[in-house]
């Protein structure tokens, strides 16, 4: 039994997760090597390991010839009957190999055969346990400022944040753990080049995931997400169980589950509205916390008309048109603003809307009025302020 081969395989195969197999494969191939560099070829040579003890045997195999012309393929007949009186010409004879008689430099190019074929395995076990983490999170340890780019230390393999998907204003500071989306691994002869992100929007959808059981399960699903990194994410959720309200699933008990996600996204806001088949009633909620007067949508044309009321004209299109612009990616529709006094101008209400929304509201059904407080629906976070200049565009789009 070789117990010193034995222990230096197990040690590899714990620590790099290196099958034993391919170790055993690896130095078959460096032992064939070594003989093809002392004797010039290999074609005769095998190798007999035994899988469980670890021993190893070199066999040598020639043809028993009357006259001797390559000596590594062939033995005379009179060296071949000193071996064994059986053997005839043309007969196989089976000459053992010592590899304590190789060279120096055919041993060290075994050596380093062998070390070639560990890297190679272990880049191999890298790259397959990061690639089945793309598209996915992992937990990162920030390791220093490489120029604008940040290195991450993922486990066992580094990866680069860059700059493009870093988040405007994020600051990490060395030893600071952080999650990151994987979005995409590739193969290199270096190891695994693995590309993270903090902006993209898949990331709210996997701390999502993480935070909610009902979304992890399938019961609430994320039918889409508009994000605009560090400053806003609309995502529109859906249940598969009527007995399931999503926006609370997702919201948590006094907002814990959505604040954790807000709190890993360094205070990033985050607007969760019901997703709708209705494209009307899907617009509708995607432009909360402003209130809607009238939707019409056109689905061919991806196109949407929406008025809301004078005071929530500001509201509707949001900080420097941030609402409106979520929006729109959100449900995939071009969203044409207007308030009511434009609506009237332009002849999609009458001319005596305002008579008739004042005759509304004194037979005692008044208009619910959201000026006073930021709402939200389903969550109620916190609202950017409106600007309070009208933007002179009011079409937005994806």
């Amino acid at each position: 039994m070789n117990t010193e081969l034995m222990e230096a395989l197990t040690i590899l195969e714990q620590e790099k997760d290196i099958s034993r197999e391919k170790l055993i494969d690896a130095i078959e191939n460096s032992l064939i090597n070594a003989c093809k560099n002392h004797f010039g070829k290999a074609d005769n040579i095998r190798v007999i390991m035994d899988r469980e003890t670890c021993d190893y045997s070199l066999i040598q195999e020639k043809t028993v010839v009357e006259q001797v012309e390559d000596d590594v393929e062939e033995i005379s007949l009179e060296k071949a009957k000193e071996i064994d009186s059986k053997y005839e010409l043309g007969d196989i004879v089976q000459i053992p190999v010592e590899s304590k008689s190789f060279g120096r430099i055919a041993t060290q190019n075994a050596k380093n055969l062998i070390l070639q074929k560990i890297r190679e395995e272990e880049r191999k076990v890298i790259y397959d346990q990061y690639f089945e983490k793309e598209k996915d999170i992992v937990t990162g340890i920030v390791q220093r400022y490489v120029g604008k780019n940040i290195s991450i230390n993922l486990g066992k393999a580094d990866a680069m944040l860059t700059e493009n998907e870093q988040v405007k204003g994020e600051v990490f500071q060395p030893t600071e753990r952080i999650k990151l989306y994987v979005v995409e691994v590739k193969d290199t002869t270096k190891g695994p080049k693995i590309l993270v992100s903090r902006t993209h929007p898949e990331l709210v959808k996997r701390l999502f995931e993480s935070e909610v059981t009902e979304v992890r399960d399938g019961i609430v699903e994320i039918k889409s997400i508009a994000r605009e990194a560090g400053s806003r994410t609309k995502i529109a959720v859906w249940s598969n169980d009527p007995d399931v309200d999503p926006v609370g699933a997702c919201v948590g008990m006094n907002g814990a589950r959505v604040n954790a996600v807000v709190n890993e996204l360094r205070g990033e806001k985050i607007d969760i509205i019901n997703w709708s088949d209705n494209p009307a009633l899907l617009i509708e909620n995607a432009l909360s916390p402003a209130k809607v007067i009238s939707v019409a949508a056109d689905p061919d044309e991806k196109t949407a008309s929406v008025i809301v009321p004078d005071y929530q004209l500001s509201l509707a299109i949001g900080k420097e048109g941030q609402n409106a612009r979520l929006a729109a990616r959100l449900t995939g529709y071009k969203i044409d603003i207007k308030s009511e006094t434009q609506a009237i101008e332009s002849g999609e209400l009458p001319a005596n809307y305002m008579d008739m929304a004042e005759e509304y509201e004194e037979d005692g059904y008044p208009e619910e009025d959201y000026s006073g407080e930021d709402y939200q629906e389903g969550a109620g976070w916190e609202e950017d302020g409106a600007d309070d200049a009208e933007p002179d565009l009011d079409l937005y789009e994806e």
